[in-house]
């Protein structure tokens, strides 16, 4: 029995192999010999013989990888997004045809042993993978459907005890597609999710970087069986190879459940693992322009005191703890001023925005209110908001008054449907007190208070940021979610950009935009997505978030290359669409009570 399972160890690789699945009759030794060393078969029998017996200790993953030279490339961050425990669905691209599959073993047996491969039976050939392959065959003969049924059940099985799945969904590699001039998987079978709604797995996406030779795909467009046989020569020109990984979040088996059909599935799965492959591509944090002048030093903190000293006390907001809230005119408080000058650079600095002077002050600031949180304990300010009486500006000084008329031009009429606006913006939390949501919150019940003292103010409107510390990926996927269903298309009409941005759903290899932009119908789910694909990243911007919880819509987005190559997106808030509740939070019972009584002696005739 041992000189039989030698012998069976050294026909692994060959065509010329006397035992087993792999025998050949009736063709002779000479040509099958030939082919050996063209497919350079005798190659991998030569390197399994010289590396893979013996040393026990040793995962057969890992000894292959190392007989080949070929190493990964995870972050530790990846790493920690595998579950420990319970049953999942490893979903990957499949652009080689094998060493994937050597490398998600070596990578989730450091986690946990219970791993399993849905694979070629021709694996099983290797006496060290039996125990891990459950055998289909991607050649769509009767006997192989046949097969297949049982394979998949055997898959079910292993699942429902809890174990971890590996499955390339495509069945084939990854090859050259005429039709869409790219290189990706064909399309993906529905046994995937037949999977996960049978035994509620969770379903874990995984994608590979890189893939096989121009020769391997200039084979399979004359056939694709020329592209199957070249295999074992393009595993081992990967060689010496450091080959990148990527993993995404687990997704539940109740957002799986959420899709309607098989099909969807599919779809959505491929989408979440592709889109994988855009990670740090077109994100360019951090780096400043070599142009920005150093940030001006603080001025005298006395004189900073002495400016809030001075405010009338009805301009103070709001007192919470250390913390208290005022609002004043530019020629109030010029020391203040300064520093929240000096503070906005910082601030939009850290987040590769900014103007590049010494402090982000400009001739708007003169004809804003500025209203900032104080803390009276360390006597420094901790972040602002710039408010922009909209008729007062509009009589004194047009629409070339207001700061966004440097990013938008507006129609005839626009500022008729924004009665008693106020224009927000310029808003910052400087960088210490970012860890916590509580300063925002602070300086937006300061808002709300003076609302509540000012309740003709029914509309809010301004730009809202995303830094280029998103990616272009994800700031179209976050624009084109908001246009199809967060817009405001009545006023949109009178909006137009200086500088406009493609609202078009973003190229993702691998899929059709169609299956992009069925993702947008959902901004959390794109907000789920963020994390797997920018680093550092793992929401859409908070400020966009919270005008959107206030009942915020859009009108238009444009981009600012003057300050950071940010977009900015112009959102308009009725306060009267506002939940009650929300009121409440900001402006306290009492004041939304005297908000909402002001306007309803007014009419609710709506504005936008």
């Amino acid at each position: 029995m041992t000189e039989l399972r030698d012998r069976e160890r050294s026909e692994i690789f060959t065509l010329q192999a006397k035992h087993g699945p792999g025998r050949r009759r009736g063709i002779p030794s000479r040509l099958l010999a030939a082919l050996d060393h063209l497919l350079a078969l005798r190659r991998l029998q030569e390197m399994y013989n010289a590396h893979i017996p013996g040393d026990p200790d040793t995962p057969f993953a890992e000894k292959a990888l190392s007989a080949l030279a070929v190493e990964y490339r995870l972050s530790p961050g990846d790493m920690a997004k595998i579950p420990e425990k319970g049953p999942v669905i490893v979903c990957a691209n499949h652009p080689f045809g094998g060493l994937e599959g050597l490398i998600l073993i070596a990578v989730l047996r450091k986690i946990r042993q219970d791993v399993k491969i849905m694979a070629n039976p021709l694996l099983n050939r290797i006496p060290e993978l039996r125990e891990a392959v459950i055998g289909t065959d991607p050649f769509g003969t009767d006997r192989a459907k046949q097969a297949n049924v049982t394979a998949l059940r055997g898959c079910r099985r292993w699942l429902d005890q809890g174990g971890m799945l590996v499955v390339f969904p495509a069945g084939e590699v990854s090859h050259f597609r005429l039709s869409r001039w790219e290189v990706a998987d064909p399309a993906w079978l529905d046994s995937l999710p037949w999977l996960a709604r049978n035994t509620g797995a969770a379903v874990l996406p995984v994608f590979f970087e890189g893939g096989n030779s121009p020769l391997f795909h200039c084979a399979g467009l004359l056939h694709p069986r020329l592209r199957t046989a070249l295999l074992p020569r393009e595993l081992l020109n990967k060689q010496g190879r450091t080959v990148g990984m990527k993993i995404g979040k687990a997704i539940s088996a109740g957002k799986i459940a959420e899709r309607q059909s098989d099909r969807e599935v599919v779809e959505y799965l491929r989408l979440r693992t592709y889109m994988l492959g855009a990670r740090g591509k077109h994100q360019r944090p951090g780096a400043l322009s070599p142009t920005m002048r150093p940030v001006a030093t603080q001025g005298d903190p006395r004189s900073i005191e002495e400016d809030i000293a001075r405010l009338p006390e009805e301009q103070l907001l709001l007192s919470s703890g250390v913390f208290r809230a005022f609002y004043a005119r530019a020629d109030e408080i010029p020391h203040v001023l300064s520093e929240i000058g000096r503070l906005r650079e910082i601030t939009f600095r850290a987040v590769s925005e900014g103007t590049g002077r010494e402090r982000d002050l400009d001739r708007f600031d003169g004809e804003y209110l500025h209203l900032f949180l104080w803390n009276d304990e360390k006597k420094e300010i901790v972040g602002a908001y710039r408010m922009g009486e909209v008729r007062g500006i509009l009589d004194r000084q047009g629409t070339e008054g207001l700061y966004t008329s440097t990013l938008f031009s507006f129609k005839n009429g626009m500022f008729d449907r924004l009665e008693s606006a106020l224009e927000m913006g310029r808003s910052f939390v400087r960088p210490e007190y970012q860890k916590s949501f509580s300063a925002l919150l602070l300086l937006w019940k300061g808002i709300g208070g003076y609302l509540a003292a000012h309740p003709e103010h029914r509309i809010l409107f301004g730009p809202v940021s995303i830094s280029r510390e998103y990616s272009e990926v994800t700031r179209r996927l976050i624009t084109g979610s908001v246009r199809k269903y967060h817009y405001l298309n009545e006023l949109a009409r009178m909006v137009r950009p200086l500088t406009p941005v493609s609202l078009k759903p973003p190229r993702i290899r691998g899929c059709n935009r169609s299956q992009v932009s069925s993702l947008l119908g959902d901004l959390e789910e794109v907000a789920s997505m963020i994390g797997d694909i920018d680093a550092g990243q793992d929401d859409i911007p908070v400020l966009m978030k919270f005008y959107l919880n206030l009942g915020g819509r859009f009108v238009a987005f444009n981009r600012d290359p003057a300050f950071g190559d940010v977009i900015d997106g112009l959102v308009v808030v009725d306060l009267l669409e506002t939940p009650r509740k929300t009121l409440n939070r900001y402006m306290g019972a009492d004041g939304a009570g005297r908000f909402l009584a002001h306007h309803a002696e007014r009419g609710r005739a709506l504005a936008v």
